[in-house]
């Protein structure tokens, strides 16, 4: 009886399984045998998604969706091979023994090639409708374009073959902009507002590209941000890239430089060194330091620019005094110096939304040696990245707050409801009112005819600025290059009550000069000259109309016919239905417009039947 059982169960499976292995084989059969490239195209596309487009901060577009097509073929249906590969290569400017290869190892179906352009579309599909090409099809596959081309690379970064953000924006918020596929919809990814102005981008980007071409650097950095808000209005990174043909720029011109490299700052460095000294209660705006062309309290000694003599906070920044700083740091300690700078937000990332920023290297006070104190004052022994000054500098123009860097002004949805809106974001109080105030007046004297960034000067504008000049460490010495520099240039302005920071870095300048008094100033002049212009901030002498902002419009009231003709100037044709109440009147009407002549003269008597002419223009 046990026995039986077994045997029955066994039948039962045995054929069960038998069932499975024939729907399998028939199954596969069907696909490999009458299934369609057609009906696998369709079966592909089911759950298409559109990736939202990306726009500057007035709505123009730097990123949008295109739908282009792509060449595939399935191996089943292609009767002659050795043609169709042929004809393809022809077309599609393919290489012939790839795809040969690919006709003869592949089985099923495959992609020719991705997203080709409008006029091999065009090509394809003539070729497709004159010869024999079964098996050979196009479909339409969703992709990326980015009309601005090199503009802001950097900051939108650019999608891959599938429509995937791998890099800047389009990385940073790939699941905003590319929602998940649903199978038989199509959905809508959601719409990015940055805080950048395209236009303003474009001006500054030619700025920095000829000197690019002047001084021959490794790279460029320019930046403008908003003052008070923190929004970043332009983000420059020479050399660029076009996102349109990403793969074919080398990952050098496609490193994003502001956020992700780090380097010693130079001389920029001293104002959030003395604005340290100044809130620490170390030194006060008047104490002096006598500078004889050296900081003798370390050996080897530290050299400074020139002999200086007598010198306080202002003058140090003023004459970019190495000795003066390095004094002024002896009157903190390591750890409250630290404290300062770490609050400046040195050490850290600033948040902004890029893949790989750099924290930048500060090292512990543990970690440092007698040198280092000093060295951190004059911008060396410290690696900075642009952004982190950018931020940094944001503090002395917001009474001592510093605020986030932003770059998405908005995330917007497929119906226009704006679903985020960004605001100021405050960090935290870095130093007083008076010391932020202190260092904005001290930066001033720092463009005067006699201080190092006298080139960044603008005509009718309070200027507060620094520049700083940086060697680079030589990797194959460990020790400092004596041809690589960093020449750098901070501005804000209008110093009374700043608008706009500037910051410019030139990395490894191969020109005239390495010094950022005479290379990164002129530019962060140049840069300021622009933005002054575009955005309409005053200059001292600009004669400025105040305006409550509103029109008053006065509706003039209707003709009114008493005994003499009314003064008809001005009007136009749609108040001129009252002369018809004449009795007997020739109302004769020339032109259009608005009343500019009349006959009768105005005050002539009415009288029945008389002969009126109006000119209109």
């Amino acid at each position: 009886m046990i026995e039986k059982q077994r045997l029955t169960r066994f039948i039962i499976f045995a054929i069960l399984t038998a069932m499975v292995i024939v729907f399998v084989v028939w199954r596969y059969t069907a696909i490999m045998l009458f299934s369609s490239s057609d009906e696998a195209a369709q079966h592909r596309t089911q759950g298409i998604v559109e990736r939202g487009p990306i726009l500057d901060r007035d709505g123009r577009i730097l990123a949008i969706q295109t739908q282009l097509d792509t060449v595939t073929a399935w191996m089943p249906s292609v009767s002659n091979p050795e043609q169709t590969y042929n004809a393809l290569v022809r077309v599609l400017d393919l290489d012939r023994e790839e795809l040969q290869r690919k006709f003869e190892t592949r089985s099923g179906f495959f992609y020719v090639k991705r997203k080709i352009s409008r006029s091999e579309s065009r090509s394809m599909q003539e070729l497709l409708s004159t010869e024999d090409l079964k098996g050979i099809s196009l479909i339409p596959e969703y992709g990326r374009a980015y009309p601005e081309k090199k503009l802001a690379s950097h900051v939108i970064g650019y999608a891959g073959t599938d429509n995937v953000g791998l890099l800047g924006i389009e990385y940073t918020y790939d699941k905003i902009l590319y929602p998940p596929p649903e199978p038989g919809r199509t959905r809508y990814g959601n719409q990015l507002f940055l805080t950048i102005d395209v236009n303003l981008q474009h001006i500054l980007e030619e700025l920095a590209t000829e000197s690019f071409e002047e001084n021959k650097p490794e790279s460029i950095t320019l930046i403008a941000s908003e003052a008070k808000t923190g929004e970043i209005l332009a983000y420059v990174s020479i050399p660029g890239f076009d996102p349109n043909t990403f793969s074919d720029f080398s990952p050098q011109e496609r490193v994003n430089v502001p956020a992700t490299t780090a380097y010693e700052p130079g001389s920029v460095f001293k104002v959030f060194s003395i604005a340290s000294f100044l809130e620490l209660g170390g030194i006060a705006p008047e104490t002096t330091f006598f500078c004889g062309g050296s900081y003798d309290n370390v050996e080897p000694h530290i050299n400074c620019l020139g002999y200086h003599g007598l010198v306080n906070a202002e003058e140090i920044l003023k004459k970019s005094c190495n000795a003066g700083a390095g004094y002024a740091s002896e009157t903190v300690t390591e750890e409250d110096f630290y404290s300062l700078l770490t609050a400046f937000g040195f050490g850290t990332e600033t948040g902004i939304p890029f893949p790989g920023e750099t924290n930048g290297i500060f090292r512990n006070p543990q970690n440092w040696s007698e040198r280092t104190k000093p060295t951190i004052a004059m911008g060396q022994e410290i690696s900075v990245s642009a952004l982190q000054i950018i931020q940094a500098a944001s503090t002395f123009a917001n009474d001592g707050v510093m605020l986030r860097p932003m770059l998405v002004k908005k995330i917007v949805s497929p119906e226009g409801k704006t679903l985020q809106e960004f605001q100021r974001e405050p960090v935290r109080q870095v130093v007083s009112s008076h010391v932020a105030r202190e260092i904005l007046m001290m930066m001033e004297s720092v463009t005067q005819s006699d201080g190092t960034a006298h080139r960044a000067a603008v005509e009718g504008m309070r200027i507060s600025a620094k520049t700083g000049t940086a060697q680079l460490i030589d990797p194959s010495t460990g020790k400092y290059s004596e041809e690589d520099y960093v020449a750098s240039c901070l501005a804000l302005f209008p110093s009374d009550d700043p608008r706009i920071i500037l910051y410019a870095a030139i990395h490894k300048p191969k020109g005239p000069s390495t010094f950022g008094g005479r290379i990164a100033a002129p530019l962060v002049g140049k840069a300021a000259e622009e933005v002054i212009r575009h955005l309409g901030i005053p200059r001292e002498g600009d004669r400025q109309i105040d305006h409550p902002g509103r029109v008053q419009i006065n509706v003039p009231s209707p003709i009114r016919i008493t005994d003499t003709l009314p003064d008809l100037t001005g009007r136009p044709k749609r108040d001129l239905l009252p002369l018809y109440q004449i009795p007997g009147a020739v109302i004769e009407i020339r032109g259009e417009g608005w009343v500019s002549g009349q006959s009768p003269a105005p005050g002539t008597p009415i009288r029945e039947g008389m002969h009126i002419v109006v000119e209109l223009e």
